[in-house]
């Protein structure tokens, strides 16, 4: 099977309302990370995975740490400000946080998933970053 490149037209309003719906989960697990960070510890710490969440120090730093960078990228990918480098920015944040929390716990399977998804809308936002309104 040979793959061949080719590029498809796409509706530029379902690209902005796909943007728009996918930066909302970021922008609002970020504020949960700054005005709930001892719930956040407590799920990282009940993890089966929770060691992860130590990569960067105490668990404090990295809740905090993380809850900036989702909303800052968050905040960039809602109004299509640098696109591919905010979706980067939040696949690499959600990694951990998919590895620490979802992974190895049978009840988070849903989760689990949904977060892979949210990878592959992110992922979908670094490969085509250039989306301009065409003039008709």
């Amino acid at each position: 099977m040979k793959f061949q490149y080719s590029k498809i037209e796409v509706d530029y309003l379902s690209v902005v309302t796909l943007r728009i719906m996918l930066s909302l989960i970021f922008i609002v697990a970020s504020t949960n990370h700054f005005f709930n960070t001892d719930k956040v510890i407590a799920r990282i710490e009940n993890a089966n995975f929770g060691s992860i969440g130590y990569l960067l120090g105490s668990l404090q730093v990295s809740v905090i740490l993380s809850g900036i960078i989702m909303l800052v990228a968050g905040l960039a990918l809602l109004f299509g400000y640098k696109t591919r480098y905010s979706a980067l920015a939040l696949v690499a944040v959600l990694i951990p946080i998919t590895l620490t929390i979802q992974v190895g716990q049978l009840a988070t399977v849903g989760p689990l998933f949904k977060n892979i998804a949210i990878m592959g809308g992110l992922l979908f936002f670094s490969i085509n970053d250039n989306f301009k309104k065409q003039k008709q």
